[in-house]
């Protein structure tokens, strides 16, 4: 059978392989008698089509194996070890040759995924000192700000079969006037409000997610309430809302010393990404990238 009658599962199978790095060990896939050459640059371990296994990464394989191993590792073990990273290399020659890395989504992912982890890992810094954390928390003090949180209890009003507009606004004038009169606020709910569909969370919230529920123009007037505040009947869509500020937690910027690994963690991320950033500038200032006008409207990065 010829390469190109190989069958899609087959060529599925070998594209998992060689992007996950899998090593095959079926006796006579890819195994002739061995060959020995003396005359091989100092360092090298085994030249396999051309490419270099280095003494040091079939150690750091042997290494790896022995870390997983009760009994100690021998010369079959590390005959092992060595003949699976031939045949990896080998099939993922093969693979290349196979066109499997320029046509597979898969494979070109995990090669994407891979060149990104490595660029980032590299662009690591030393560990930052205080100062240098505290300087990055004064100029991005606004990131690590905390969102302020609203508790509000609001009351419904919803048009019934038969009520007018200005009886509905009627209801949930009455419930306001109660509530700020110092009625207790279970009994003005079960006399003049209606019932929720999706009752909104007994809690504190942040006041986007206040929104969801109630809309903008009812949240917008439940951030001026003071706590224990009661509002006037406020429109949302067609239902009428009377809204009770039970408590408030305000935005705040917390001190450094609550959250320095939270700031520490944000300036590796930032660094990764410049780094990613920098690399891909250069890779595309060096590169013949040339775009048909008319493909797109975006003007390509300079």
């Amino acid at each position: 059978m010829t390469d190109a009658q190989a069958s899609p599962r087959a060529r599925q199978l070998l594209a998992v392989g060689a992007a996950a790095g899998l090593i095959l060990a079926v006796a006579g896939i890819v195994r002739p008698g061995p060959r020995f050459d003396v005359d091989l640059p100092a360092g090298t371990a085994v030249v396999v089509g051309g490419a270099v296994i280095e003494q040091e990464a079939f150690e750091r394989a042997v290494g790896l194996l022995a870390a997983d191993s009760k009994n100690p590792i021998g010369d079959a073990e590390r005959t092992h070890v060595l003949n699976r990273m031939i045949e990896e290399e080998l099939l993922v020659q093969r693979a290349r040759e196979l066109g499997i890395d320029e046509h597979d989504r898969r494979v070109r992912s995990l090669l994407v995924s891979s060149m990104i982890d490595s660029i980032v890992a590299d662009a690591q810094p030393e560990e930052p000192s205080r100062a240098d954390v505290e300087r990055f928390f004064e100029e991005n003090s606004g990131y690590f700000a905390r969102t302020g949180r609203i508790h509000v209890r609001p009351l419904r009003f919803a048009k019934r079969d038969g009520e007018s507009e200005e009886a509905v606004r009627g209801r949930a004038t009455a419930a306001s006037e109660s509530l700020r009169a110092g009625d207790a606020p279970a009994t003005v709910e079960a006399e003049l409000a209606d019932p929720w569909i999706v009752p909104v969370p007994n809690g504190l919230l942040p006041a986007t997610k206040l929104r969801e529920y109630l809309g903008p123009t009812p949240t917008k007037r439940a951030l001026t309430l003071e706590t224990g505040g009661v509002s006037e009947p406020v429109k949302g869509g067609r239902t009428w809302y009377v809204l009770r500020m039970i408590d408030q937690d305000p935005a705040r910027t917390p001190p450094l010393d609550e959250v320095e690994s939270e700031v520490r963690v944000e300036m590796l991320r930032r660094a990764g990404d410049n780094a990613l950033r920098s690399y891909l500038d250069q890779l595309r200032a060096n590169a013949d990238v040339r775009i048909k006008p008319g493909v797109t409207a975006v003007p390509a990065p300079q």
